[in-house]
């Protein structure tokens, strides 16, 4: 199987979604932490996140909040599988953040996502097709993380 990166793939290189809010909230940080295994008290406990600086508790890394939608709504952002009918399966090829401020409990962000990259590669699995998104995270007009990651699909 070759030319797995057709003309429609390749369209949608730079295509933006629509913007989804993500809430960020103290359970969601704590659940967050305890599930990655980070035992840092400033994650759990408000006092400690004080004590260490920060006016509120801060969000550990990776954790963006939690998606606002309505029961029926279509998932936000762009598919990672299905886009390629010959490809059901998919894996994460990595997962980048840039962070430009802290992000806290209380803050509503704003995701704003885009395909940037679609790539054809060969691997011991056979073909594959690699899709980048990029994702920027806005607290009002300030952006405060850009994530990039890419999915395999094979």
């Amino acid at each position: 199987m070759t030319g797995l990166v057709t003309p429609e793939l390749e369209a949608l290189v730079g295509t933006a979604w629509p913007p989804v809010v993500h809430e960020v909230d103290r359970t969601g940080i704590r659940m967050w932490a305890r599930a990655v295994g980070i035992d840092d008290p400033i994650f759990h406990d408000e006092a400690a996140a004080r004590e260490a600086g920060y006016e509120r508790l801060p969000a550990p890394p990776g954790f963006m909040g939690v998606p606002r939608r309505m029961p029926g709504d279509d998932e936000p952002g762009p598919p990672i599988r299905g886009l390629h009918p010959d490809l059901t399966r998919s894996l994460n090829g990595g997962t980048e953040y840039e962070y430009r401020s802290a992000v806290m409990a209380g803050d509503e962000l704003v995701a704003s996502t885009t395909i940037s990259d679609v790539k054809e590669r060969s691997g011991s699995v056979g073909p594959m097709l690699l899709i980048t998104r990029e994702t920027t995270y806005r607290r009002g007009d300030d952006i405060v993380a850009i994530l990039r990651a890419t999915v395999i699909n094979y």
